[in-house]
């Protein structure tokens, strides 16, 4: 590998270098993929130099290579990782390969309809990169940037207030996106303002009201301190989430688990939303 490198004004702003040494090489290069990205290698014939002297001291670039190394490992194995979702489908870890497959199976196979279709908080997942006519929509633009390269429909926004007309959607996906948020019921009625009449919404989330998703997750947080397992806010389960969804004019056709402890409910929108809404107490 050679010292030349050609990167973008914006890749160098976003990326913030803190290495000064020739380490310096290498964490921009794993920055710029983790900011989702894309690199490629030119070939060319690298001749070297016939006189002088380097100016590496290798000590001291051995042990600044190490300390970068060690804090872009970090990095490339953390949610902060444009391309972390896609990953973790081929994790090398069995459990992580499992629980991503698990659920791209059960939301695949709640679809009824594959060109009218919005996915909330999407990430870099499979679930929408394997759905060519879908809208993938996500607050982190770094995701986006990584899912360009599938040519999807990708749209930056919150599930606060979803950019779209009502009624614009034959299925809503939402998976594993409203425990990263506090409990609102304002999220729900965007869900369903966007769903039109007799469509379908997924929705995913742990099930904290079962003591092996309790155990679980405390395993993963220690397991993957870089994964989402801190990022839960929000703690529902599958009786309150019945209650709000039949409030908003949702109706529970089926639910299926990941793990016995995620819960993947498929509903059908059958009715107006209810104006006087109680709202479940979640922790």
């Amino acid at each position: 590998s050679s010292g030349f490198r050609l990167y973008r004004r914006q890749i160098l702003v976003e990326v913030a270098p803190q290495a000064a040494d020739f380490d310096v090489l290498q964490e921009i290069l794993v920055k710029a993929v983790a900011g989702g990205f894309t690199v490629g290698e030119v070939p060319f014939r690298y001749r070297p130099r016939g006189a002088g002297r380097s100016h590496v001291r290798l000590l001291r670039f051995a042990a600044a290579y190490l300390r970068t190394l060690w804090r872009m490992w970090q990095l490339r194995n953390s949610i902060a990782s444009a391309d972390y979702d896609a990953r973790a489908f081929d994790s090398r870890i069995p459990v992580q390969r499992y629980w991503q497959r698990r659920r791209y199976r059960i939301v695949h196979g709640f679809l009824e309809d594959r060109r009218s279709v919005l996915d909330i908080g999407c990430g870099s997942s499979r679930i929408i990169s394997d759905l060519p006519e879908g809208v993938g929509l996500d607050s982190a633009f770094r995701k986006l940037r990584y899912l360009r390269r599938h040519k999807l429909r990708l749209v930056q926004g919150s599930i606060h207030a979803l950019p779209f007309r009502d009624e614009s959607f034959r299925i809503v996906i939402c998976s594993e996106v409203i425990e990263h948020v506090p409990p609102d019921p304002g999220l729900f009625r965007e869900m369903v303002r966007v769903l039109a009449p007799g469509g379908i919404l997924i929705l995913g989330t742990p099930d904290y009201s079962r003591w092996i998703w309790r155990l679980i997750e405390r395993i993963y947080g220690w397991l993957l301190p870089g994964a989402y397992a801190k990022e839960h806010i929000t703690r529902y389960d599958p009786a309150g989430l019945r209650r709000l969804l039949r409030a908003m004019g949702v109706e529970l056709l089926e639910a299926r688990y990941v793990g016995f402890s995620e819960w993947i409910a498929k509903s059908r929108k059958v009715g107006p939303c209810a104006s006087d809404l109680a709202v479940p107490t979640w922790g």
